[in-house]
């Protein structure tokens, strides 16, 4: 694989990661209930989850689906249902009192475990991002040379990208929070990161195979 190639694979990612999704719109919802410092869980949990896709895509995963509207269809809903079903139990924990800025957010028993496997089960179960993967890989494709170094190589640095993404809105997110102390000001941004949440999910249900 040329450089030029690589090079323009990592810019063409590095704008398409600019754009905040369902994955994003996770992150910073528990950045804003819980601290920036979440993050340590939910960084390595979407790292894993765009692993997975990402691999399962070029296995021919992603093929089946961008062909079967029907499994598609099956696996957009589960993964909307997810998220609306995560903002509105953030919604109903946000009226008791919010996490303190200072505190760690995985004290609660099994706390960073849920952050992680939310993070991954919402990354890995975008139906989007498996087609996407898909339709965007081959392009940056030299059919000339063996396939699966270029693979391997092209998906470290979207999973590099994504990661430095990730890290950057949750530090965002978190900076935001220890900002404002008072418990009504704590509420009123977890529910803003639980809305987010219920968002993704009715933006998650209205994607179609090929948009």
């Amino acid at each position: 694989m040329s450089f030029e190639l690589w090079f323009a694979f990592a810019l063409a990612s590095t704008a398409l990661l600019a754009v905040p999704g369902p994955t994003v719109m996770l992150v910073v919802s528990y950045a804003l209930n819980r601290g920036r410092v979440s993050g340590w869980a939910t960084v390595p949990g979407v790292a894993l989850g765009d692993f997975t896709a990402m691999t399962l895509s070029l296995l021919g995963a992603g093929a089946i689906l961008a062909a079967s509207a029907a499994m598609f269809t099956a696996l957009k809903l589960a993964g909307a249902a997810y998220l609306v079903w995560l903002g509105i139990r953030m919604w109903r924990a946000s009226s008791n009192t919010p996490t303190p800025p200072g505190r760690a957010a995985g004290a609660a028993p099994g706390g960073w475990f849920r952050m992680f496997a939310n993070a991954y089960i919402v990354t890995a179960l975008n139906p989007k991002g498996i087609v996407f993967f898909v339709a965007f890989v081959p392009q940056f494709v030299d059919v000339a040379q063996p396939l699966w170094p270029q693979f391997i190589i092209l998906e470290a640095t979207f999973l590099t990208l994504a990661a430095v993404n990730i890290v950057i809105w949750a530090v965002l997110a978190g900076e935001m929070r220890t900002r404002f102390h008072s418990p009504p000001m704590l509420r009123r941004l977890n529910r803003i990161g639980a809305g987010f949440l219920v968002g993704a999910g009715f933006v998650t249900a209205l994607v179609r195979p090929g948009g």
